[in-house]
């Protein structure tokens, strides 16, 4: 039996028969084609992925023009369905007494995209390359979050990866060990940075493991061209274990970050799924192309990060300033448009079932911001005769490029501050970040699982996403206990601290917006963005 642990209660709950469970993982995890539907001959897609992956490596990569790909082309231990619940993947079946000490099973004659087999020994590889220090993975705390056994000691150096909480017991079984139950924990499997990679093409080819040529994959796809800023081709893998409810064939991936190009290129039927459009033509689209118009809330929240280790942006009253002078209705209302709601902190409300209060000044009046805002940009030193002046960097983008020049605006407008805009390439910004080479710099977060604790965790000192470089020990430990607890209150402590202290602008919530032909089927958006490829088939037309 499975024993999950919710709110300090134990609650045990009956696996149903590994029949039953193989029968709904393969109904709610491949494409579905109604009876009635006749198929077109040619199963091909075109995606806009909107900006140039980083890497294809799971471990190198650290957003979703990366995890948008690898959601196809890698599989994990576990998957959602449609109703966000986890199902098995590579693993058949799972258990645990305890919930620290969890036993997954893989499925009999899973194999590599080259048609060899996916063994317990790749999964423990995997899970190892991903916390040892000379991988340096940006999510490499990620198994820190997850309580991992000695994943804190191996990632800082201070043990070797073979002592990590994971091991084969044969080639078949892994087995995970926690160091306390963790709240979310299949949850957090179902994230592409867990997909196991091949141990014998890693050690072969190093770095260039990526390229088309040596590639191996274990999703339903697999890398079959990479033409850089161009484009990037997926087909079919025959090898997947679920090949036979697959049904599309060749999927391209295209980068395009301007809006305009990707709609342009929609309307001419380059492109099968797009970005959703300039925000000016959405009157436009809603009216001529609403059955094609899907707009999805998703788990994200568009922030602007401080480095808070630098002068003048390690005074709160500087970062509080800023964050109350920025009329987010301006940027979500008249620059964005597609149902964006703008934020005053950095928990998407409801995540994992739980709504936290928002802080004070959500409900003033921008009025009563901008005066607060003036004050305490006074009281740090700063005014007309010494104006703060700062640079804002973003990557390259239209829809981020008009909100950085709303918001200089906004705060030049009313703080008289002086703004440099910058903006780079999604992976030299990346880059920048890392080395804490910026001022203020535009972000974005999607949640890596349902949990409260998936956005908080990015605030905790040791986070390897912690650009920021914040450091507040109460904060850590709150987070800490509520992901222990798992309890409403002991969450709003740790964002009462974020309300306070100012690490971000926390500026909208997410949606995604796509523009999808009618002649798809089976198109789901999941509460993170993604479309599922597996999960698509074209419809003669």
């Amino acid at each position: 039996m499975l024993v999950r642990i919710i709110k300090n209660k134990t609650v045990k709950i009956l696996f149903c028969s590994l029949s039953l469970i193989l029968g709904s993982a393969t109904f709610s995890y491949a494409a579905v084609v109604p009876p009635n539907i006749q198929l077109a001959d040619k199963q091909e897609i075109t995606r806009n992925n909107f900006s140039e992956p980083g890497s294809l490596d799971p471990h190198k990569s650290e957003g979703s023009s990366e995890f948008d790909i690898l959601y196809d082309f890698f599989e994990r231990l576990v998957a959602t369905d449609k109703e966000e619940n986890i199902i098995p993947a590579l693993a058949e079946r799972w258990e645990t007494k305890d919930n620290k000490t969890w036993i997954f099973h893989l499925r009999k004659g899973i194999k590599w995209s080259d048609g060899t087999s996916i063994t317990a020994h790749d999964v423990v590889f995997s899970f190892r390359r991903l916390v040892t220090p000379d991988t340096t993975s940006p999510y490499g705390s990620y198994l820190i979050q997850a309580t991992v056994v000695n994943a804190h000691d191996v990632l800082s150096g201070k043990k070797k990866p073979e002592e990590l909480g994971v091991k084969a017991l044969d080639d078949e079984t892994v087995e995970i060990a926690l160091e306390r139950p963790k709240a979310g924990f299949l949850n957090m499997l179902a994230h592409p940075v867990m997909s196991p990679v091949s141990e014998k093409i890693i050690k072969k080819y190093g770095s260039k493991w990526t390229q088309p040529q040596y590639f191996v994959s274990n999703g339903p796809f697999k890398l079959s061209e990479w033409i850089v800023n161009e484009k990037i081709v997926g087909v079919r893998n025959s090898y997947y274990w679920d090949d036979k409810n697959t049904v599309i064939n060749k999927v391209t991936y295209l980068p395009l970050s301007a809006y305009k190009a990707d709609f342009n290129r929609y309307m001419t039927g380059e492109i099968d799924i797009s970005n959703g459009g300039p925000s000016e033509f959405l009157p436009m689209v809603k009216e001529k192309f609403g059955d094609q118009l899907h707009v999805k809330p998703i788990l994200g929240v568009y922030y602007y990060l401080f480095n808070t280790q630098r002068p003048p942006f390690n005074d709160i009253r500087v970062r509080k300033a800023l964050a109350l002078a920025l009329n987010r209705s301006i940027i979500t209302d008249k620059i964005l448009g597609n149902g964006q709601k703008p934020t005053y902190d950095v928990v998407f409300p409801g995540t994992g079932g739980i709504y936290l209060k928002h802080p004070d000044y959500a409900s003033w009046t921008q009025e009563q911001r901008v005066e607060k805002a003036k004050e305490l940009l006074n009281e740090a030193g700063f005014n007309k005769n010494n104006p703060l002046k700062f640079t804002l960097l973003y990557n390259t983008s239209d829809s981020h490029k008009k909100i950085a020049i709303a918001a200089s605006s906004e705060w030049k407008k009313h703080l008289g501050v002086e703004v440099i805009l910058q903006n780079q390439e999604s992976k030299t910004q990346n880059d920048t970040m890392a080395q804490g080479d910026f001022e203020v710099t535009r972000y974005a977060w999607n949640a890596d699982y349902s949990s409260p604790t998936s956005f908080l965790d990015i605030f905790t000192s040791e986070n390897t996403n912690n650009y920021m470089r914040y450091q507040n020990k109460k904060f850590d430990q709150w987070v800490l206990k509520a992901d222990e607890t798992n309890e409403p209150a002991d969450y709003q402590q740790a964002i009462d601290i974020l309300n306070k202290e100012f690490p971000a602008i926390p500026v909208y919530y997410y949606v995604r917006v796509k523009l999808i032909k009618p002649y798809i089927g089976g198109v789901h958006i999941d509460s993170v963005g993604h479309i599922s490829t597996k999960k698509l088939y074209i419809i003669k037309h």
